[in-house]
């Protein structure tokens, strides 16, 4: 029980430490730090793991190195913004998170050990679908949003291009210099030559 709080506050620091990451970019000497104070981390947890002896100590070790991996991640996408990078932290998260799982079932036998191996798998999967589906949507949406900015701006210039012609058609039902000064006026109005 007190493992699951641990894991569930070390899940909830590096979401805000992603959400505040991505607010903010970093530059190549913070990247550099964060990597130094990931590895100095992942050492002093793999120490820590030592006192544990059997599967106590084999869960340990695999939680640390999944922290690691993840923290890695997060910091990559701090450093280096995208879509991708998002969904390389989903995944490096998916597959701790598969990891550690995989590793608490060794402490049962028989089929709640495979149950156990198959709900992880599960979480693994549908964690990682989660992901791919975020990454392509998000993908599409940009795609999209790019779509629709032409056709806006499209759809802008043909409205002016209307309102042009009506000006000059008003224009025709002048004579002289009374209808240059109103075709001048039409073309000065929607930025005509």
């Amino acid at each position: 029980m007190k493992s699951i709080a641990i894991s569930t506050l070390a899940a909830a620091v590096s979401i805000s430490f992603a959400a505040s990451a991505a607010a903010e970019i970093m530059s190549k000497p913070q990247y550099q730090a964060g990597k130094k104070s990931i590895e100095a981390d992942y050492k002093n947890a793999k120490a820590a793991c030592k006192s544990l002896s059997a599967n106590a100590k084999d869960i340990c070790m695999v939680d640390a190195k999944g922290h690691e991996k993840v923290a890695l991640a997060e910091l990559e996408a701090s450093f280096a913004p995208s879509h991708k990078t998002t969904y390389d932290v989903r995944i490096a998260k998916a597959n701790a998170n598969y990891a550690l799982a995989k590793e608490k079932c060794d402490d049962k036998a028989g089929n709640g050990k495979d149950v156990c191996r198959k709900e992880a798998q599960a979480a693994r999967i549908t964690a990682r679908a989660d992901a791919e589906t975020s990454l392509k949507t998000t993908d599409a949406r940009d795609v999209a949003d790019k779509k629709i900015s032409v056709v806006r701006k499209d759809a802008a210039q043909d409205k002016m291009d209307a309102e042009y012609a009506v000006a000059k058609e008003k224009c025709d039902a002048l004579a002289g210099s009374a209808k240059d000064q109103c075709v001048n006026g039409a073309k000065a109005r929607f930025g005509k030559s």
